[in-house]
């Protein structure tokens, strides 16, 4: 495994990290108000998309790479040019935005918010297509969550409905047509803390607190596998071309103070998704990893980190070499 490549272009910890379709670009998101892009074969970076004011919890860019997703908890989500930085739409919401999510044509978005300040979370659809719904701020669906906040949320195949993770480990399926729940499982016994699909869509993987990560059939959400760490799990990956997932997690920043500080000591996993065992390690990272991402190729991942830093590993997948750790 070669020297990974450091991108340091946030202030505090990364909430979130993307890759676009081809792979070619990373997006970051912090909770330093900035959305920062990247080059993904040498860590470059492309630019900024600067005008929030408060945390960004989350970013998605379209199929296209023409426009960029970000939602902040300065109570608004927020659409941009991916090329030119430019702000194209910002939806105002009464709480700060958790999740957001482009579906496969990147006409329709989904955004969700939290339960804060007297008010309860909501699933979000617009279309983007109809600048009314922009203009007057008005989703075409909007879908209460009265029971426990979505706190990850991605979009299913065909983009007919979105799986979202919920605060008491629950999995629920919402059309995006008509806002009900399709399907509802609960496999986890804590919070999800993320949940990414795998690149065709058929299944989906979560990163719960209660230190596990499990494998779903998106369509069914049929329990596939599982995988079991010591640690909370704050972010699960599958990988486009091998049978492996990575998580990343780490521990409660309270717990952290009383541990021994061994220099980037906190680490992404790698599992093997079909036998659920742990084949490696990679260090690197002063703090609880806090997301993780396969590029499309399947030959690099990028881990964001508690430490504001990403860092874009290199391998080759056949031949994991976990001994010659940088």
């Amino acid at each position: 495994m070669s020297k990974p490549i450091l991108l340091q272009g946030h202030e505090r910890s990364i909430t979130q990290i993307k890759y676009n379709r081809e792979g070619d670009l990373i997006f970051s998101v912090a909770k330093d108000t900035v959305a920062n892009v990247w080059y993904s074969v040498n860590g470059e970076r492309l630019g900024t998309y600067n005008g929030h004011t408060g945390a960004l919890w989350c970013v998605d860019c379209d199929w296209d790479t023409k426009n960029v997703l970000t939602g902040s908890a300065d109570n608004s989500c927020r659409l941009w040019d991916c090329e030119t930085g430019k702000q194209l739409a910002m939806l105002n919401t009464s709480s700060a935005v958790r999740t957001c999510g482009f579906d496969f044509s990147g006409n329709i978005i989904m955004f969700s918010t939290d339960k804060q300040m007297g008010y309860q979370c909501f699933l979000n659809y617009f279309d983007l297509r109809d600048p009314q719904q922009i203009e007057d701020n008005q989703p075409y669906l909007t879908v209460p969550c009265a029971e426990s906040k979505i706190t990850s949320a991605v979009w299913g195949p065909l983009g007919e409905f979105v799986i979202a993770g919920h605060e008491n480990g629950e999995i629920n399926q919402f059309s995006a047509k008509s806002g009900e729940v399709l399907k509802k499982v609960k496999e986890h016994n804590k919070q999800i803390n993320d949940i990414q699909t795998s690149v065709d869509l058929t299944m989906v993987i979560t990163a719960s607190k209660d230190c596990s990560s499990k494998l779903f059939d998106s369509t069914t959400l049929d329990h596939i596998k599982s995988f079991k760490t010591e640690r909370p799990v704050n972010s699960a990956a599958i990988s486009p071309i091998m049978d492996h997932v990575v998580m990343g997690g780490g521990q409660e920043a309270m717990e952290v103070t009383t541990t021994s500080t061994r220099i980037g000591k906190f680490e992404a996993r790698f599992f093997h998704a079909a036998y659920e065992e742990e084949f490696g390690r990679v260090k690197g990272h002063f703090g609880p990893i806090n997301c993780v991402a396969f590029h499309p190729d399947g030959k690099s991942y990028s881990s964001g980190g508690e430490d504001g830093y990403t860092r874009i590993h290199h391998f080759d997948p056949q031949y994991f070499d976990f001994e010659l750790e940088a």
